[in-house]
């Protein structure tokens, strides 16, 4: 049965988790959610690699799960921060075998993204072991720093929501859940589609296909979120291109995950790295299996997935491997250390929150001033 409000954060130690579990607690605090913290790993398949920057003998499974405990202190202090009160766990297992039956039982899966490296790149590396492809609930991938390697900054408050849709039904989906995602927020969304380059040139015919398909699939959209403002746009360029285009001015840009042409299948090739790794702000990954299963889900049958029936992924026992572990906070001067190096610009929730009403009463003053 799925957890609707529960939000499901993956840690590994590096700072990308920890800025990935900023995100979430921000979110989980806005919509009134609870957040429960993840550490997993495995001893046999990582050798002695336990976690980000420890190294663990192998079979060592008591140190690696001190490790483990560790790296949970240091997230749960970010997360109460936030004002949220996390339930910290511990899996034991293949990360991305886990993190796949996980996402059965989840409302959204939140990862930190660093390019190389850590939780991110054994969800995210191959396609065969990529959490976008199999997850069966949508992923947010919280990107840390960008193609420079400058650390990003990411806003407590989202303004901005940018969407890539097609017409196929995750496409829709992506589109759906971006319009409930902005309106949650009160921001505005931004529907992209991405043409082919000479679809803006020479005879107007095959420009008007386009926006009559847009125009299409917004329209129940605004008729469900009336209040909600909309701007449409098509934009010359493939859709990894549009999309991190896109990420620079928008708090977060929403994706389906599967299909053809436009931007489905983004995420089941070379390409949809691309847009992962690029994008400066978070990716929220719409699955093609979160579709699926969200419409088989009342038959609760037990079917194999393509990729358990190619061998792919290993079926886990949830009971088996997930275990609660609360743990205390860590020290105050060792959260700070940690959150100047995911962001020294961040805020805690309830300050982003007072500082945007001030903005607004200083908007309004200025306009009273201005009718006076």
């Amino acid at each position: 049965m799925v957890n609707d409000k529960t939000i499901l954060v993956g840690v590994d130690g590096s700072h990308a988790s920890y800025k990935a579990t900023w995100w979430a607690a921000n979110y989980a605090k806005h919509m009134g959610m609870s957040l429960q913290i993840v550490c997993a790993y495995s001893l046999p398949s990582y050798a002695a690699v336990s976690f980000d920057a420890t190294y663990t003998a192998m079979g060592d499974d008591n140190a690696a799960h001190s490790d483990a405990q560790e790296i949970l202190s240091k997230a749960k202090a970010i997360a109460d921060e936030q004002g949220v009160n996390a339930q910290t766990l511990i899996v034991t297992g293949d990360p991305s075998s886990v993190f796949v039956e996980l996402s059965r039982n989840y409302n959204l899966i939140v990862i930190g993204n660093r390019g190389k490296g850590g939780l991110a790149e054994r969800l995210l590396g191959t396609t065969s072991s990529s959490l976008p492809a199999y997850a069966y609930c949508p992923i947010v991938v919280v990107p840390y720093t960008d193609d420079e390697g400058n650390l990003l900054h990411l806003n407590n408050v989202i303004t901005k929501v940018a969407v890539g849709s097609d017409d196929t039904k995750w496409g829709l989906k992506a589109l759906e859940i971006a319009a409930q995602f902005a309106d949650n927020w009160g921001a505005e969304l931004d529907v992209i589609s991405a043409v082919p380059a000479n679809a803006t040139t020479g005879d107007q015919s095959g420009l008007k296909k386009y926006m009559d398909s847009q125009d299409e699939r917004i329209a129940p959209i605004a008729e469900q979120f009336p209040d909600l403002k909309i701007r449409k746009s098509l934009v010359p360029g493939s859709p990894v291109e549009v999309l991190s285009r896109a990420s620079r001015d928008h708090d977060i840009v929403v994706v389906g995950s599967c299909g053809r042409g436009g931007f489905a299948g983004l995420l089941l090739n070379s390409t949809s790295q691309g847009l992962l790794q690029h994008s400066v702000a978070p990716v929220y990954v719409v699955p093609k299996k979160y579709v699926e299963a969200e419409a088989a889900r009342a038959e609760e049958a037990a079917k194999t997935t393509a990729a358990e029936d190619e061998g792919q992924l290993k079926v886990v026992s949830l009971e088996e491997v997930i275990h609660e572990v609360p743990v205390e906070a860590a020290p105050e001067d060792v959260v700070h250390e940690v959150e100047m190096k995911i962001d020294p610009e961040h805020q805690s929730y309830d300050d982003a929150q007072d500082a945007a009403k001030g903005d607004a009463a200083k908007g309004d003053d200025a306009k009273d001033g201005d009718d006076k």
